[in-house]
């Protein structure tokens, strides 16, 4: 954000001539980014040759953490990404106002229509509007997009094509349009977006229900450790994104919480075939296998993301602390013997709160993580928890990371 700031405020002091001539360019270029950070073969692609490239021993620490930082911080980026768009394309909507002769009212039009679907897309992913709306949200999110995706196509047409001498379209605009950046931009930005959806399949399930806590949902086909996966019960209209729990081999599952309309619906009406995109995306539990050992803490149904690491063999050393409450009856003998099954039971700390009562969970990771000599900790457990851990890991010096909100 402040990058796009500095360059508007150079573009209109007349210091960045080719921002000032090129803003709906610009705007366009957020917007690719943006679809990148979302774009599951993108994520896919780029944590997969992070942890082959950085993933020895040999890189220094300090590059891996601050990879990861960054790594973490896609949602973030995706977010300031949409406000830059919002604000270039602001600025070369004013451009053209104010050099209204050399542009037709069909460019204005379609910029400002364009201008005021990204508006509500943005306010639509106001975190207080996402959180008590999750489905208005995702529905307004994409059918906005996809929408304003279409308008600009008709204004790079429109914009390219228009002649402000005799005021009418010009011939020969194929070979306009590939000599043009925007052209490519909005090429690439329209690729990222319907790569996912060719991907989607409708696929046999098999749903148990755990308890009325959680549910485990089972696939067929093996899945590399630290991938998360989405899941549907009507793709156009809202997609839940879980760890997926595999050995790799033929089989791989998610263990959902009973926290939504959706994730409960799972246990009281088990489906028998769900949507799902079969290219998995890559997040934080990922990276992994960049380092050489990890701490990683879980509370409740958040040990689903982090079970592959316990059942495939890795690159690091892996060490485990799950906090939950009720573990057979809440989350059943398959996820529990999952944990027993690990051959290194000295790296595994597992509390049961029915039992042993409310642990302090900052204290016992940051003792773990000496105690192991973790290079960093990863955790997965509700905002508040995971922020006390990762605040308690860094005061001790220990790097920690969690899932940001937006990621």
């Amino acid at each position: 954000m402040k990058t796009t700031h500095k360059a508007l405020v150079l573009a209109a002091t007349g210091r960045f001539t080719y921002a000032r001539n090129r803003a709906s360019l610009f705007s366009l270029a957020n917007i690719l980014v943006l679809t990148l950070c979302r774009s599951e073969a993108f994520l896919r692609l780029v944590f997969y040759l992070t942890v082959r490239i950085l993933g020895h021993s040999f890189v220094p620490l300090r590059i891996k953490i601050a990879v990861t930082s960054l790594l973490q911080s896609l949602g973030g980026i995706h977010s300031g990404c949409g406000v830059s768009s919002i604000a270039w394309l602001l600025y070369a909507l004013v451009l053209t106002l104010k050099d209204r002769d050399n542009a037709s009212t069909a460019i204005i039009a379609v910029a400002s229509t364009i201008l005021s679907l990204l508006c509500l897309t943005s306010l639509a992913a106001f975190p207080l509007v996402r959180h008590l709306h999750h489905n208005v949200f995702e529905r307004v999110h994409r059918f906005s997009g996809w929408a304003a995706l279409g308008l600009v196509w008709a204004f790079i047409v429109l914009k390219i094509s228009y002649d402000p001498i005799t005021r009418s379209c010009t011939d020969n605009l194929g070979l306009k349009l590939i000599k043009t950046q925007e052209f490519w931009f909005t090429l690439a930005i329209t690729v990222a977006v319907l790569l996912p959806w060719l991907s989607v399949r409708r696929v046999p399930v098999d749903v148990s229900s755990l308890s009325g806590h959680a549910s485990l949902i089972k696939f067929s086909g093996g899945v590399k450790s630290g991938i998360l996966g989405r899941i549907s019960p009507s793709p156009l209209s809202e997609w839940h994104a879980f760890g997926i729990i595999s050995d790799g081999k033929t089989s791989h599952m998610m263990l959902a919480g009973a926290v939504g309309d959706f994730t409960k619906s799972l246990v009281s009406k088990p489906p028998t075939h769900l949507w799902v995109r079969t290219v998995h995306f890559a997040g934080l539990p990922y990276l992994v296998n960049l380092y050489d050992k990890v701490l990683l803490v879980a509370t409740g149904s958040g040990i689903g993301v982090f079970l592959s690491f316990l059942m495939q063999q890795n690159k690091a050393e892996v060490y485990l602390i799950w906090v939950a409450k009720g573990l057979d009856d809440n989350f059943g003998s398959e996820i529990v013997n999952r944990i027993k099954d690990y051959p290194h039971q000295d790296r595994v700390i597992v509390h049961d709160t029915a039992i042993l009562g409310r642990p302090n969970l900052s204290e016992m990771s940051v003792k773990a993580s000496k105690k192991f000599e973790a290079q960093v900790v990863i955790v997965t457990s509700n905002p508040g928890g995971s922020r006390d851990v990762v605040n308690a890991c860094k005061a001790s010096g220990v790097p920690a990371f969690v899932p940001i909100w937006d990621s």
